[in-house]
């Protein structure tokens, strides 16, 4: 049995910054597992090429239960692969809200993870090419940067977000995040710059870091309830890694409380369902899973480009020459942060534009040329939970994100779309609108766009909560009841933050770093 001070399961946004900074210490000996391969694919790293790398062998290819409140299970992309879904995501740099923060804190027992605590971390990690002074960093290992393209119908929509009535912005993580604008995006020189870039290979140098691809994690092994290992598949052997430090469970809100699970923490009465002996009865694992909701509205468009106009051999020649051209395009370029009613403390609404036919998680083939605009809901009361289909833990685990169970989400997401109509008559933009095309008309009621809404609500790719602070780990993100064991990763989170998860999901895990080594 190989020993190592600390084994991490999942090589993904979180799991590269703890192998990196664990590693930081010459005598901290570290094993890093990764279900999925090495990051080698071209559209792993061509930004616009993200859409591409879906159902394939770098994505767990998840699908939700069917949802009662929309009829229709959702397909959820999760990255498989070495980054994880820093890999195979749109590489917008949002921090969330601090609101967010300061309500994991008041309202959820995390102390020590409000928003003057978390910045330093968000900070640390940054490295932003353009801005700078108190709320960024600039000399993190993840770079962040303005977009080499962006294309006329996303400055277009900008400038009729502001005539609609929102404010400009050139920094959706400043002092306000409300207001419209382009995105920020993790990428270096054109190129997508994931967690695997950023962080991990800097570290594979260092003789205490082992990384193993292609090795699904199969159970925690405990002694008593002491975390003492992992099992894993390696070349399809099991085989065991001796932790005498920590376990470090970085899979993600599906496969951290899958983990958790088969290896017999978690809901008693589940697991006995299941054959499973329990090592500690949680019944927190798995609930409270919630995901950002979006919608689209969509228009053909007229005297413009599309974006797919650059996915040609030549177009893919300039982008390898020159690492510039629309092929530099994270597809949803611009954006907005809004609340749908007065009075609330922060946004409910946030808005990913695209200058393309972008619906069905971009796996229909655009027929026309087209522009996108979504609405993605960020204060969800929504909450729904995972489940296990069997004790095998190769088997995929039941999701059920439960979207719209909470009137309200509904509510808020039509008054999201209505805006987006409204926007689309206001300012530049319309010149270049032909005609509606996903709904085929914008007349609609609220009772006809709620239908619209169930029909065509995708994820925006933002699960967490299910192994909460709070309910699962405690603030230090210890595993309770158990000792040896952590949990870092999205699941953590009590509340989604407001935008995009990628830029928290690296912060928890800096923030982690530190706690694990008692700093």
């Amino acid at each position: 049995m190989d020993s190592y001070d600390y084994v991490i399961v999942g090589a993904g946004s979180a799991g590269c910054v703890l192998a990196n900074r664990l590693t930081e210490d010459p005598a901290a000996r570290v094993l890093l597992l990764e279900a999925g391969a090495e990051d080698t694919a071209d559209e792993i790293h061509i930004p616009a090429a993200f859409p591409n790398l879906f159902k394939t062998k770098w994505d767990w290819n998840y699908e939700t239960v069917e949802q009662k409140h929309t009829g229709k299970p959702a397909y959820w992309p999760r990255g498989k692969v070495l980054g994880g879904c820093s890999s195979i995501n749109a590489m917008i740099y949002i921090r969330g809200n601090r609101a967010d923060y300061d309500g994991w804190r008041d309202s959820h027992g995390a102390e020590g993870w409000g928003w003057d605590d978390v910045l330093p971390y968000f900070k640390r990690a940054e490295g932003n090419q353009r801005l700078d002074g108190p709320l960024h960093g600039t000399d993190g290992p993840l770079n962040v940067e303005d977009r080499r393209f962006t294309h006329e119908l996303s400055t277009a929509w900008v400038d009729s977000a502001v005539a609609w009535g929102l404010k400009r912005t050139d920094d959706f993580n400043g002092e306000s995040q409300e207001g419209a604008g382009v995105y920020q995006v993790t990428c270096k020189k054109g190129r997508r710059w994931s967690t695997a870039d950023a962080y991990l290979r800097p570290a594979l140098e260092r003789p205490n870091l082992t990384v193993k691809t292609c090795a699904p994690a199969t159970r925690v092994v405990f002694e008593g309830t002491r975390a003492v290992g992992v099992s894993y598949l390696d070349n399809g052997v099991e085989t065991t890694a001796r932790a005498s430090a920590e376990v470090i469970l970085s899979g993600g809100a599906v496969n951290s409380p899958q983990l958790l699970m088969v290896s017999g923490v978690g809901p008693a009465e589940h697991l006995r369902e299941h054959g499973i002996d329990v090592v500690a009865a949680l019944p927190g694992v798995g609930e409270n899973l919630h995901d950002h909701p979006a919608c689209g509205i969509i228009w053909s468009t007229r005297d413009t480009t599309d974006l797919v106009d650059a996915a040609t051999p030549r177009g893919l020649v300039r982008y390898q020459l020159t690492k510039r051209g629309p092929l530099t395009s994270n597809i949803g370029e611009a954006g907005a942060f809004f609340p749908t009613t007065d009075g609330l403390p922060a946004p409910d609404m946030q808005i990913h534009v695209a200058p393309t036919l972008f619906y069905d998680n971009g796996m229909r083939e655009p027929t026309v040329p087209g522009f996108t605009s979504a609405a993605t809901l960020v204060d969800v009361a929504s909450r729904g939970r995972l489940r296990l289909k069997s004790a095998n833990p190769l088997w995929k685990p039941e999701i059920d994100p439960a979207y719209y169970a909470e009137p309200a989400d509904m509510d808020k997401m039509i008054a999201g779309l209505r805006a987006l109509i409204e926007i689309g008559r206001a300012g530049p933009l319309k010149r270049f609108l032909d005609q509606p095309f996903l709904p085929a008309r914008h007349d609609l009621s609220d009772s006809e766009l709620a239908e619209h809404i169930r029909e065509n609500t995708q994820t925006l790719y933002h699960p967490v909560g299910t192994c909460a602070i709070g309910s699962v780990v405690d603030p230090e993100l210890r595993v309770q009841g158990i000792d040896g064991l952590r949990v870092v990763d999205a699941s953590v989170m009590p509340v989604v933050p407001r935008g995009n998860t990628n830029a928290p999901t690296i912060m928890v895990a800096e923030k982690a770093a530190d706690l694990i080594r008692g700093r």
